[in-house]
């Protein structure tokens, strides 16, 4: 059989980068689960008319049919693009059971069929955590929800190594507020230009504004404006003020984003920003929006995004608010791994290669690690009885930093030093650096 090729935009780690991805995903687990977030998993597909209410992400979906299905059967299925869609529809399907605020972390595969390229794939894992209400959800979940998500890429951090982030956050109703103070009847058009802005820039989107919405100069050019306003404190209210628009859903606007920036900055300094280009394209988005980038790689775009959402789901008689922020974690991890910027420390988890001496022996070495295992300590028995020799040089190409010879009082020799000493299976114990693989980051 030849040799089959990869699939573009379909990535597949090696073992020692799955161990990356893996400590990764554990400290987000154990970060979510300290702020109360329950775990759930979803199932891969939803029916077509679910996945395409929208209307602007058709092209994107993978439609699932069987392979023997007949001309006239019609499955309508296919694979979920994103984790929100699935949780709409579960928390309908399972209203009755769930607690409001229901708080739910998911990180889980989803597809989306779109142009392969660095930091963008077919299949690609998210990390998703949302706060949902019935019928009303408090605004603090608008500041607790982006925090524990920056708590989360701080530890990844601090811990493992990942670069910094900043949060770039706006509110949909400071923009729109601000729009239909200058008289703008569609705001929803004028966001979807204006959330080009990084892409195209401020000339390029007032061309958008006047040439295909017919806008003024004079107000295309304020719409830019507020596009360019940036700051990491609560100044962005006096220069929006500066502009000289008014309208109520503005006030509004300003005064919750205002709560968002200081509550960030008392927690987390210099992680968030007011930056009110900011749009989010999609419009079940109605008031906080967040935009996440990794400093000093701004060009991989947002890592992490989500915001407020007043009507995720209805079943006609009650209505689900929520608000919710997702990390891309094969974006944010691919072009990383890619480029030998994380790596960890051993390609495998074992801690010892056991020694055999000969076959006969073997039970004796799989006693050794049945010890080490019932005390947390990961092994290995020796695939092959070879000479002492060999089977040390089969643990140095398998990372493996110990190994053990003869039974549970024995000896055990660090192959990096070569240091052997006595050792008592039932409580020798390595250093904690050894125990596991480590994260290790090193500079782009």
């Amino acid at each position: 059989m030849a040799r089959p090729k990869p699939l573009s935009g379909f990535p597949e780690f090696l073992p020692a980068q799955r161990m990356v991805e893996q400590a990764v995903v554990d400290v987000l687990r154990e970060t979510f689960e300290l702020h109360g977030f329950a775990n759930i998993e979803t199932r891969a597909v939803e029916p077509m008319e679910a996945l395409t209410s929208k209307g602007e992400i058709t092209k994107e979906v993978y439609v699932v049919r069987r392979l023997h299905a007949t001309p006239d059967e019609t499955d309508d299925l296919g694979l979920h693009f994103d984790l929100t869609v699935p949780l709409a529809r579960y928390v309908l399907e399972n209203s009755g059971h769930l607690v409001f605020p229901f708080r739910r972390y998911q990180i889980q595969k989803v597809w989306r069929g779109e142009r392969p390229q660095e930091g963008r794939y077919r299949e690609f894992t998210q990390a998703d955590i949302d706060i949902v209400g019935e019928n009303t959800l408090a605004e603090h979940h608008d500041v607790e929800a982006p925090l524990v998500m920056l708590e989360a890429l701080e530890r990844l951090h601090t811990g493992l190594g990942l670069p910094p982030v900043r949060m770039h956050v706006n509110n949909r109703k400071l923009s729109e507020g601000f729009y239909r103070g200058l008289g703008i009847t569609e705001p929803a058009a004028v966001l979807q230009r204006v959330d080009k802005f990084d892409k195209i820039g401020p000339q390029a989107v007032k061309e958008l504004l006047t040439g295909e919405l017919g806008l003024s100069g004079d107000v295309a050019d304020k719409c830019v404006e507020l596009a360019t306003i940036s700051t990491d404190d609560a100044s962005f209210v006096d220069r929006v003020r500066e502009l000289g628009v008014h309208s109520e859903m503005l006030d509004e606007g300003l005064d919750a984003l205002a709560r968002v920036l200081s509550a960030a900055n008392r927690r987390l300094p210099g992680r968030m920003v007011a930056d009110l280009k900011i749009a989010r394209g999609l419009d079940y988005y109605t008031g906080t929006v967040y935009e996440t980038e990794l400093v000093g790689h701004e060009a991989m775009g947002s890592v992490s995004s989500g915001g407020r959402y007043d009507a995720l789901a209805t079943d006609g008689k009650r209505t689900y608010p929520g608000v919710g922020i997702s990390l891309g974690l094969t974006r944010l991890l691919g072009p990383m791994l890619g480029r030998g910027e994380l790596a960890a420390s051993r390609p495998v988890p074992s801690c010892v290669l056991v020694a055999v001496d000969d076959d006969q022996t073997r039970g004796v070495a799989m006693d050794v690690a049945s010890a080490l295992r019932f005390r947390g300590i990961p092994c290995e028995v020796a695939a092959k009885a070879d000479k002492y020799g060999k089977q040390i040089r089969q643990a140095d190409r398998r990372g493996i930093p110990y190994v053990w010879f003869g039974g549970l009082q024995g000896e055990v020799k660090d192959i990096r030093s070569g240091d052997q000493v006595a050792a008592d299976a039932t409580v020798w114990q390595p250093p904690e650096r050894d125990l596991r693989p480590s994260v290790l980051a090193f500079d782009a």
